[in-house]
């Protein structure tokens, strides 16, 4: 059984203005933080939908969760991420904008069907439950 282990949560500091509002000018983040609200996903599974290169998603990925707009979490050799619980205020806020953000994406549409047919046939990895099964 393999155990699986978030990363721990540190004292969350306030969200940086600035920079969050910068990772919502990127439209590849904003599909991102899209598909993430339907639950976690791994990195395959983002590279898949989106068609961008592996090292250019993990660069994003990266920029959300210095951010803190996403959380990274080990499930054996795969890394998988989720939206950040929201904080009250901007966050909230901001996480709120991305269906508004969407709508002016046409690729939103696209990735969520995409990313429906991809999870059907099983993902990009084996789905590592958080006991390990």
């Amino acid at each position: 059984m393999h155990s699986t282990k978030a990363n721990p949560a540190k004292a969350r500091s306030p969200l940086p203005v600035a920079s969050a509002l910068r990772a919502l000018a990127e439209p590849t983040r904003v599909r991102m933080l899209c598909l993430l609200r339907g639950g976690p996903l791994c990195v395959g599974d983002l590279v898949e939908v989106l068609g961008v290169l592996q090292p250019n998603a993990s660069r994003h990925l990266a920029y959300l969760r210095r951010v803190q707009l996403v959380e990274d979490e080990r499930r054996g050799s795969w890394t998988f991420y989720r939206l950040a619980a929201a904080s009250p205020g901007f966050h909230r806020k901001l996480l709120g904008l991305l269906d508004a953000a969407a709508a002016g994406l046409p690729e939103a549409r696209r990735d969520a069907a995409t990313l429906r047919k991809l999870q059907a046939k099983g993902g990009c990895c084996p789905k590592r439950s958080k006991g390990g099964r």
